[in-house]
């Protein structure tokens, strides 16, 4: 017969509960770390051909529209903020706006604003690769303009990927009766994914439209 002390039932309805990490959040965080070894290796062509060619590209990158580089960065940036408005109000579990004033907007009036603002970003980025190629600068004309469409369209693909997704997960809110955990988890991981590509381009235009 065992047993039972008041000891050892204090202890165990007293202990700790076990808290693990969210995987769905651990393995998007895992394939970002993939993602910044990718983009790190484009960084790496382009600085290895801009050292090989530097006449080419101090001619080639006197070109760029930097002003409309720089707004258009700048949307992007903004968007994090969006973004990152609509995390908060998944996390306080409020899916729709309960008025017009900002701070009462829920979490899919804040994404489709992002939503847009990437769009525009997008939008941008084509209007800028329509005037360059119009100027001679394409894919395939030389070592500049393969370096500067790998990179910028790589990161222009993965933009747009964030734009499906934010899509996704304002369908998935319409979809359901109750706004609950999960849909809050689909939220802020989409929301690492867009803050990971707004850091990416920080990085491209610094190295492909300042440090020129």
């Amino acid at each position: 017969m065992v047993n039972v002390t008041s000891t050892s039932m204090t202890f165990q309805t007293s202990a700790p509960a076990i808290k693990r990490p969210n995987t769905v959040a651990v393995g998007t965080i895992v394939w970002l770390g993939s993602e910044v070894m990718f983009f790190a290796g484009l960084f790496a062509i382009y600085f290895t051909l801009r050292s090989t060619s530097p006449e080419l590209w101090e001619f080639e990158a006197g070109r760029l529209n930097v002003p409309f580089a720089l707004v258009n960065t700048l949307i992007l940036v903004a968007s994090s903020f969006t973004c990152q408005f609509g995390v908060f109000a998944a996390e306080r579990m409020q899916p729709h706006r309960t008025s017009w004033k900002l701070r009462d907007w829920g979490m899919v009036e804040w994404f489709f604003v992002t939503y847009v603002m990437g769009a525009i970003f997008v939008a941008g980025q084509s209007l800028e690769y329509a005037q360059l190629v119009s100027e001679g600068i394409a894919l395939d004309s030389n070592a500049y303009g393969s370096a500067f469409y790998l990179t910028t369209g790589f990161h222009a693909l993965h933009v747009t990927g964030g734009l499906i997704a934010f899509l996704l997960v304002i369908g998935r809110v319409f979809a359901v009766k109750n706004f609950g955990h999960k849909e809050a988890t689909s939220a802020i991981v989409v929301s690492y994914y867009w803050h990971f590509v707004d850091v990416v381009w920080i990085g491209l235009f610094l190295v492909i439209y300042v440090l020129k």
